[in-house]
């Protein structure tokens, strides 16, 4: 799971990409940030799993009656 980000790495974050925001504002976004990186982190878990899909596609429409 990844490690929750600290507000200086978010300030960091944002001002190599030319945000210059509050700490207020950096304060008010962490949670969100913080959150989304943890669904990454479960995304990627997921999609990294080498079973084989629980469905298939078939090109063959169905019959008409």
């Amino acid at each position: 799971m990844a490690k929750e980000m600290t507000l200086d790495e978010l300030k960091r974050m944002a001002a190599r990409v030319g945000l210059n925001l509050s700490e207020e504002d950096l304060r008010k976004l962490l949670p969100g940030v913080d959150r989304s990186r943890k669904q990454v982190t479960e995304l990627r878990q997921l999609l990294s799993d080498t079973g084989e899909p629980a469905g298939s596609f078939s090109t063959v429409k169905g019959l008409s009656k």
